[in-house]
């Protein structure tokens, strides 16, 4: 399987870093073809152009812009995002990334009729989120209600891909955890990836 890897953290040194080069040893010793996007690396730009905006529901729509990477991900079987929760939410250039090329024509469909929309990114049959937070699990998930989680299964993966094996992997209190805890966090994902 080909597996495209999505690393949205600026800082080489990043425990981010360490997760996605895990990701991808562990994808490639089983035997997977692995394409890696580094988001800062590769200098995306998050930002709606106004021709993207303009023709956003248009049959037309102007993708031109982001084409090479609507290649990349219509080029995958699987989709590993990694990248920590700043804010309760995505960071900035990873949001800009689904915005830009989780697009109508291409990942969706709209009904013309009721606008409802219909999944076309058949291709990806794996989507997965690794990622950490701040903050401990209880405020995450009783105070917050887990929203990067809702917003990437219930709104991203599912208007997007059809029977999809939809996983997050989160590790909370990342400021305050060891050493020794950062490490099993890696084997966690190191095991959970080794399955795929």
């Amino acid at each position: 399987m080909k597996f495209l890897v999505v690393l949205a953290h600026p800082l080489k040194s990043s425990f981010a870093a360490s997760v996605a080069g895990t990701v991808v040893a562990t994808l490639e010793a089983r035997g997977h073809n692995v394409d890696f996007l580094d988001l800062y690396a590769e200098d995306f730009d998050p930002r709606l152009t106004a021709a993207e905006r303009a023709s956003y529901l248009d049959e037309t729509y102007d993708s031109s812009a982001v084409e090479p990477m609507i290649a990349r991900l219509k080029a995958a079987d699987g989709l590993i995002l990694v990248f920590p929760q700043w804010w309760f939410n995505l960071p900035a250039i990873l949001k800009g990334f689904i915005d830009r090329i989780f697009v109508p024509g291409f990942a969706y469909g709209t009904d013309p009729d009721g606008g409802r929309l219909f999944p076309t990114l058949d291709n990806i049959k794996h989507f997965w989120a690794i990622t950490s937070t701040g903050s401990p699990w209880w405020i995450v998930h009783f105070y917050m209600n887990n929203p990067v989680k809702r917003i990437l299964k219930r709104g991203v993966a599912k208007f997007c891909c059809r029977r999809v094996d939809f996983r997050m992997l989160s590790l909370h209190s990342m400021d305050q955890i060891t050493d020794a805890k950062r490490a099993s966090f890696l084997e966690r994902v190191r095991r959970t990836v080794a399955t795929l």
